[in-house]
């Protein structure tokens, strides 16, 4: 059966994998993003920030009434402003919390309504293992990513008796343009790598994939690291 999937930040890197993964399994995949790119087979590419809830909440709304109740959204914008905290600018700050957790909250809370009325649906959050690692740099990036992690789980518990399963994917070091800005850093983290490789975007959206599916109905409030070991036991 075709589902309506609704990705964020679908333009590139583990967005654009997981597009392509529901685009794969045949679903009506709906990609938003800053520049609108995505690629090829997805039924609906738009250009929208995420952090705008006016203009997400409307073309969420306006994606229901054309393809039916959500059935999955994959929350996945986010951006970098890296800086040591004590030269890191309130802008740095704000900009990435806007993004990667305002803006996941206007997402849920957007496709959430169908679902609800459906009694049906999967909301994945783009977590990382940064908040439970410590990455200097990245104070801005683990505070919204660990906030993610508070608001899967209130939100899981809030609809599961909708039928309505909410989870955390949190990848670790993932090849992406993102991650390729973090040079020594990157030599670290990759040194530390149990499994002894750079995970690939297509390795989380497997993982974002099963939780989408009918074998993962029975799991919800989960923190998912898809990271080679590198957090190992969080």
């Amino acid at each position: 059966m075709t589902r309506h999937v609704i990705i964020t930040g679908a333009s590139r890197g583990i967005g654009r994998a997981v597009a392509e993964h529901f685009v794969t399994l045949g679903d009506q995949v709906v990609a938003l993003s800053r520049s609108g790119d995505a690629p090829e087979g997805v039924a609906l590419r738009v250009a929208v920030d995420v952090a705008e809830s006016g203009p997400l909440g409307e073309i969420i709304k306006s994606c229901v009434e054309r393809f039916g109740p959500v059935d999955v959204a994959v929350v996945n914008a986010g951006v970098t402003r890296d800086g040591l905290a004590l030269r890191m600018s309130d802008e740095q700050w704000r900009e990435v919390l806007a993004t990667n957790l305002d803006g996941a909250f206007f997402t849920a809370r957007a496709v959430l309504a169908s679902m609800v009325r459906a009694r049906s649906g999967s909301i994945i959050f783009m977590g990382s293992v940064s908040p439970f690692l410590g990455v200097p740099g990245q104070a801005n990036y683990a505070a919204a990513k660990a906030g993610l992690v508070g608001l899967a789980r209130s939100l899981a518990k809030e609809v599961a008796s909708r039928g309505v399963t909410v989870n955390v994917v949190a990848p670790g070091f993932i090849d992406t343009d993102m991650t390729r800005l973090l040079g020594t850093t990157a030599e670290q983290l990759t040194a530390s790598i149990p499994l002894g490789r750079v995970g690939l975007p297509t390795d989380i959206a497997d993982a974002v994939g099963f939780l989408a599916s009918n074998r993962a109905r029975y799991i919800t409030g989960v923190v998912l690291p898809v990271d080679g070991g590198l957090a190992m036991g969080i």
